[in-house]
């Protein structure tokens, strides 16, 4: 996607993993590792993007997410704005097209946004002033890519490389753009065997994501996998007559001990959040030894760091 890069090859805006490179990966992933602290630790710093203004516009409920975009910015130095989309004028019927025109005029440099409805970062980017970078932080089911890119670091962390490894993503496939983009992150970066696992109405069609071994038996998917990750389950999803719903779900899907056995020894288990725990998986899983659950979580602001600069932090020559 030629969208995100500017006329010299850099990256502009962050859309999508599809068209990056492996050493392009391989550069965001090892600047994350640089602001990588233990917990406990003084959280890192950097002027890097001082004068610069990051713009976070979420039109769906999030924590995780928007709280690592407003941290990561600010301690690169940036001024934040955080745009409850819900109270501003786009419910007074102005589009979100209006909306960003709006704060561009205030001189905001980089808009990170979170849509329900696909292709709306690909339409802002298309639009704004070419100083400006946009940043998806997840659209509709189609991508989310720095929750791939914190998947892959915090793979690597504890796995050393990919090429090895066998990978199991269980869950709702089909409606997630958690699993799209890790993906992408993983094939790109040579891992050995990827696997999905669902019920057949919650796995994607073969061309949508493809180079994937599939399964429709949790068992059978993550035997002797490195690395298993779990997806949330939406609830709504059981009204399909297809999906086994509560603890039907759990009784196939469900991720517990005993089924966690038939992994490798050292697997790690993995979850995006939210979780629902009973659901996908049980507390005793989620909260054990082999969980990286919490790394997850930390690596998120560490990756949105080494993208914000990344994208952003380039000479003022540049910026045209």
């Amino acid at each position: 996607m030629t969208q995100q890069r500017r006329d010299d090859g850099s990256l502009r805006h962050l859309l999508t993993l599809q068209d990056l490179s492996r050493d392009e990966l391989e550069a965001i992933l090892e600047r994350a590792q640089h602001y990588v602290r233990r917990r406990g630790e003084l959280a890192p710093r950097s002027d890097v993007l001082a004068g610069l203004t990051v713009a976070n516009l979420f039109t769906e409920p999030s924590t995780r997410t928007r709280v690592s975009f407003e941290l990561a910015a600010k301690r690169l130095g940036a001024d934040v704005v955080n745009l409850e989309v819900q109270l501003s004028s786009r419910v007074k019927g102005e589009s979100m097209l209006d909306t960003v025109f709006t704060l561009e005029s205030l001189h905001v440099d980089v808009f990170v946004i979170r849509d329900a409805e696909a292709g709306v970062p690909a339409l802002v980017a298309r639009h704004v002033g070419p100083a400006v970078s946009v940043l998806s932080a997840g659209e509709a089911h189609v991508s989310h890519p720095t929750q791939g890119l914190l998947d892959a670091l915090t793979i690597l962390q504890h796995k050393g490389r990919c090429e090895p490894l066998a990978v199991a993503i269980v869950g709702d496939i089909r409606h997630s753009r958690v699993a799209r983009s890790t993906c992408q992150a993983l094939q790109t970066l040579g891992v050995g065997e990827l696997r999905l696992v669902a019920p057949p109405a919650l796995m994607p069609a073969a061309d949508e994501v493809a180079g994937c071994v599939r399964h429709d038996s949790l068992e059978a998917g993550i035997r002797d996998a490195d690395v298993v990750m779990m997806l949330r389950i939406q609830r709504e999803r059981f009204a399909d007559a297809d999906v086994p719903a509560g603890d039907a779900y759990f009784a196939r899907y469900g991720l517990t001990a005993g089924r966690l056995a038939l992994a490798h020894p050292k697997a790690i288990v993995m979850h995006p959040q939210p979780m629902n725990r009973g659901v996908e998986i049980d507390s005793a899983v989620a909260d054990g030894p082999q969980s990286v659950i919490r790394d997850q979580v930390a690596n998120g602001v560490a990756v949105r760091m080494a993208v914000l600069e990344t994208l952003a932090a380039v000479p003022a020559q540049r910026r045209s």
